[in-house]
């Protein structure tokens, strides 16, 4: 509700008087929110919004526009947008009811028109966007993207905002190499595990990883390293040297976070992994 104000003005001969000054109340019928379906995202997440818009009046709203700045933010100069729209994704509803998918632009955000919301109705927008190499990752970083909703009939543009965090959370890959790769019977052979971390979070001990590796053929004895510093059986690791089964000890292994910089030519964020190396050599 917003009060307003007028007064008159009347001229003759060269007078001027005013009249008293009258007050009234607009009312808003139209509201919107805008909500995401998850709280949080990591790298390569594609969060879902949306925007909700309800007409509490006796008459409907039509073509309305829908915009989001898809979470754009200012540094070093520069706008970044962190998040990019998902093609064809967008989907429109009046009152629950699916409606035939809006005109969508995605140029410097994310816009619909043709919107409508009937009488004491609704109208929602549900799509889908991607992470991209400009959202922050850092722990704390978050995406705040500003819905604005505009049109004829409205005396303000509606706005809804909405806030998502870097979820704290180690993010784990493995690869695997061997050395040589030709080995002669009762040779040597070393298999190196890199494990890296894309997490804004180091895996800790809590975290309980575990790597677990079935060599063929069968390596015996073996000798295990981790980042540099030799493990020992049965306090490191279990292996079975009938078998070939290797397993490490829940909580043993441990990952460094991520760091995060800038390429100073585009902004994009750049990861630098956390990295822990196991190493296990043995005899074929």
């Amino acid at each position: 509700m917003a009060t307003f104000y007028n007064q008159a003005t009347l001229s003759y001969n060269g007078n001027t008087t005013t009249s008293n000054i009258t007050t009234g109340e607009l009312v808003e019928v139209l509201s919107a929110k805008k909500h995401a379906v998850l709280p949080d995202y990591v790298a390569g997440d594609t969060p879902t919004y949306i925007i909700t818009v309800v007409n509490s009046g006796n008459v409907p709203f039509t073509d309305l526009t829908v915009t989001d700045d898809l979470g754009a933010y200012t540094t070093t100069g520069r706008t970044l947008i962190p998040l990019t729209y998902v093609d064809g994704s967008v989907k429109y509803y009046i009152n629950g009811t699916l409606q035939p998918a809006p005109a969508v632009t995605t140029t410097g955000g994310f816009t619909v028109t043709g919107i409508s919301v009937p009488a004491n109705g609704n109208a929602a927008i549900v799509y889908q966007t991607a992470v991209n190499q400009f959202a922050p990752l850092a722990t704390g970083s978050v995406i705040t993207n500003t819905a604005r909703v505009s049109g004829t009939g409205l005396t303000n543009d509606l706005i809804a905002t909405e806030q998502i965090t870097a979820a704290e959370t180690a993010m784990l890959t493995i690869s695997k190499s061997v050395s040589p790769t030709t080995v002669s019977e009762n040779g040597q052979l070393t298999y190196t595990f890199v494990i890296q971390n894309n997490g804004n979070t180091a895996a800790t001990a809590a975290d309980n990883v575990i790597v677990s590796d079935t060599f063929n053929p069968v390596l015996n004895p073996i000798t295990v390293t981790f980042n540099g510093t030799t493990w020992t059986s049965p306090a490191n690791y279990t292996y079975d040297t009938t078998t070939g089964e290797f397993a490490s000890i829940a909580g043993q292994i441990t990952v460094p976070a991520a760091t995060y910089t800038r390429d100073t030519a585009t902004e994009s964020l750049i990861i630098n992994p956390g990295v822990s190396v196991l190493t296990i050599s043995g005899t074929v």
